[in-house]
C-alpha cells in the first residue's frame, strides 16, 4: 500500500505533537544564524513567534480543512504568519529576510519527520506536503510585509507633511500657516484639516496662510488655496493669504485666476496688520451687539 498525502499529514501532526519544543528551538536557531535577523528580532520574540505559529499550524492540520487551504482559511494560523511579518516590517527587515524566516521552518520540520521515519517514499511525500504548506505561508508573509511597509511609509509621509505644515498661534484668535515647498492635493488636505482643527480649538477669527516659501503658483495651487479659504470661511473665520510676490501676481493674472474674493497681502507683516484690523472689527461688533441687548 502506497503512502498517501493523508498519511503524510498525520506524519507531520505526529512530529509536531512529539517534538514541538525541539522544532521550535531548531527554527529559532536557524533564524538567528541569519546575520540580517540578529538585530531585528530578539531571541525571546522569535520563541514567542515559533510557539504561536507551530501551535496554530498543528491545530489547523488537526482540523478538517484541506492541506492546501489551511494557510488561507485558518484564522489563527493566518494571523500568526501576519503578526510575524508585520513585526519584521516595523523593525525594518528586508522582505526576503521575512520570507526566509518562514521558509526556514521547512528544515526544522523536516528534521523532526526524519527522526520518525527513514522510508524514502514517506519522506518525499511528507516533504512535498510541508513545502506546499510553508510556501503558502511564505507567500502570505511576503505580501503582508509589503503591505505593512507601504502603510508605514504612508504614515511617515503623513507625519512629515504635518511637521512641514505647522499651524502657529500668533496671538488670541489669530493663527498662521507658513507654507514652504510645493502645495499639492495631499498637502492641501493636511493643511486644511490641521487649520480647521486649530480654528475650532483656539476659537480663531483670522487665519493667515503665508505662501512666501511656495516657489510657484499655478492653476492647481490657486485652486488648493481657494479650497482652504472656503473651508476657513465655513468655520466662521476670515482668511488672509500673504506672500503674493510680483512674479506670483503676474502668473495669477496671466492664468486668469480670480482671487478677488480673497484678502491677499504682499508680506506677512501686512497680513498681520490686516489680522489686527479684522479682530478689532469683530471685537467692536461684538461689543456693539452686547450694548444693544442691554
Amino acid at each position: 500500500m502506497s503512502f498517501t498525502e493523508a498519511a503524510a499529514r498525520e506524519r507531520v501532526i505526529g512530529a509536531l505533537r512529539a517534538e514541538t519544543d525541539t522544532v521550535s528551538d531548531r527554527w529559532v536557531q536557524l533564524q538567528l544564524a541569519q546575520e540580517e535577523m540578529r538585530d531585528i528580532v530578539s531571541e525571546s520574540e522569535l520563541r514567542e513567534e515559533a510557539d504561536a505559529l507551530l501551535g496554530a499550524l498543528l491545530r489547523s492540520l488537526e482540523s478538517d480543512i484541506p492541506a492546501n487551504r489551511v494557510v488561507a482559511t485558518d484564522r489563527p494560523l493566518r494571523q500568526a504568519v501576519i503578526d510575524l511579518s508585520m513585526r519584521r516590517a516595523r523593525n525594518g527587515a528586508m522582505p526576503t529576510v521575512t520570507s526566509l524566516a518562514v521558509l526556514s521552518l521547512k528544515e526544522a520540520l523536516l528534521e523532526a519527520v526524519q527522526r520518525q521515519t527513514r522510508d524514502s517514499e514517506e519522506l518525499f511525500i511528507t516533504a512535498v506536503l510541508i513545502n506546499r504548506l510553508l510556501d503558502r505561508a511564505g507567500t502570505l508573509s511576503f505580501e503582508t510585509f509589503v503591505e505593512g511597509r507601504e502603510e508605514i511609509i504612508r504614515r511617515q509621509s503623513r507625519q512629515l507633511l504635518e511637521v512641514s505644515t505647522p499651524v502657529v498661534r500668533l496671538w488670541r484668535q489669530v493663527l498662521a500657516v507658513p507654507l514652504i515647498g510645493t502645495l499639492d492635493t495631499t498637502r492641501t488636505q493636511v493643511v486644511m484639516e490641521n487649520l480647521l482643527e486649530a480654528i475650532q480649538e483656539h476659537e480663531a477669527l483670522v487665519a493667515i496662510v503665508d505662501i512666501t516659501g511656495v516657489p510657484t503658483v499655478d492653476t492647481a495651487v490657486a485652486q488648493h488655496l481657494m479650497q482652504t479659504v472656503n473651508a476657513v470661511r465655513l468655520m466662521g473665520a476670515d482668511c488672509v493669504i500673504s506672500g503674493i510676490r510680483p512674479s506670483i501676481a503676474q502668473t495669477i493674472a496671466q492664468l486668469g485666476i480670480d482671487l478677488s474674493t480673497i484678502l491677499t497681502r504682499t508680506t506677512l507683516a501686512d497680513a498681520l496688520a490686516a489680522a489686527v484690523k479684522l479682530t478689532d472689527q469683530a471685537s467692536a461688533h461684538t461689543s456693539a451687539g452686547a450694548q444693544e441687548k442691554r
